[in-house]
Formats: C-alpha cells, sequence, structure tokens
C-alpha cells in the first residue's frame, strides 16, 4: 500500500517536490508534503535574501535534514520580496505544516507566466504513485 501524501486544490507542483501558489504576479514557494517526508527532520533551512534577483530554475534555499540535504529550486525568475524568517528558529515548520507555516519564499514574477510545465494536483498525485511503484 502506497503512503498517502497531501496534495491540497489550489497549488501547482515541479517534478522535484516543490509546490507554488500564485496569487497575481507574486508566488509562494514551498516543499511538498512528499517532499518533507522523503527529508525527514529538517534542522536547517537557508533562505535566499529578500531583494535578490532569482532566474527561473535557480536554487534559491537549501534544506538541511538529519538525512540529506535539499535545494529549493524556483519555477520562475523575479525578485524575492518575503522570506519565512520563522524558519531560522523553527525549520521543523517544513515538516509540521509544509503547505501553511512552512513556506519558504515569495518571489515576485519579473513577467506573466502560465506554469503550463508544472502539475495540477491530480497530475502531481498520480507522479507520486508512479514513483512509488518504481521504488
Amino acid at each position: 500500500m502506497a503512503e498517502e501524501y497531501e496534495v491540497p486544490e489550489g497549488y501547482l507542483y515541479t517534478r522535484d517536490h516543490e509546490w507554488i501558489k500564485v496569487e497575481g504576479n507574486v508566488i509562494t514557494i514551498g516543499v511538498t508534503d512528499y517532499g518533507q517526508k522523503k527529508l525527514r527532520e529538517v534542522v536547517y533551512v537557508e533562505l535566499p535574501t529578500v531583494g535578490q534577483k532569482v532566474e527561473e530554475g535557480e536554487a534559491i534555499a537549501t534544506l538541511e535534514s538529519v538525512k540529506a540535504s535539499a535545494e529549493v529550486y524556483t519555477p520562475a525568475s523575479g525578485k524575492v520580496i518575503e522570506v519565512n524568517s520563522k524558519l531560522v528558529d523553527s525549520p521543523e515548520l517544513v515538516n509540521d505544516d509544509p503547505y501553511g507555516d512552512g513556506w519558504i519564499a515569495k518571489i515576485e514574477l519579473e513577467e506573466e507566466r502560465k506554469f503550463e510545465d508544472l502539475m495540477e494536483p491530480d497530475e502531481y498525485r498520480k507522479y507520486l504513485e508512479d514513483l512509488e511503484e518504481r521504488g
């Protein structure tokens, strides 16, 4: 039986297990439930700098866990306008509430983007099922 992962509606998903929420010309980025469970206990988060320009596909944050370290990539170019500074003292929020208090950064998009390359919740659930089946 495959493990159940939370995949809420209203988000888009990457193959690297980031989620984004699009609000106008700002996206919020975080790590999916699947991503945080694979990392296990997150003990440190290196955040981007507010005002930093980022390019699509660039690593904008690093999550370190007792098991591994993982990069968080941005699916769009723009400027970091806010970071979740709560993660500095409470990195475990990534594990406890990946779609809420565990968000990582907000990016103001350089230009309008459709995000057709990202997955809707149903597509991401199917992607996770396929990953689990392959082991």
